[in-house]
């Protein structure tokens, strides 16, 4: 089973610089986020290949969450080759992020 990927400070700038990748701020007191934890486990395994899934807990990567305005979250970042090409707050249905991710793949 694939995996979502953890970005921190320390790997975020190399996992997005090319490629299309999801990138979920999320952190654990939040329940919209577990709301939509398994959402994202799905995508993981269904996009493994074409697409990077990605977590960013932001209590601990608050230097990422400030360089990318997140305010609130959950907030989902649709990027390609390092540059963001949408961005929705909240926890949207499946179907909504799916469509989405492929429209920038």
């Amino acid at each position: 089973m694939a995996k979502y990927l953890e970005l921190s400070n320390d790997n975020f700038d190399a996992e997005i610089a090319s490629g299309v990748a999801l990138v979920d701020f999320w952190a654990p007191w939040c329940n919209p986020c577990k709301m939509l934890s398994p959402v994202i486990d799905k995508l993981a395994e269904e996009y493994q290949g074409k697409a990077k899934i990605c977590k960013v807990n932001v209590d601990n990567e608050g230097e990422i969450s400030k360089r990318f305005g997140i305010r609130n979250i959950p907030t989902i970042l649709f990027m390609k080759d390092g540059e963001i090409k949408d961005q929705v707050t909240g926890a949207l249905p499946e179907q909504a992020i799916r469509q989405k991710l492929d429209a920038i793949l």
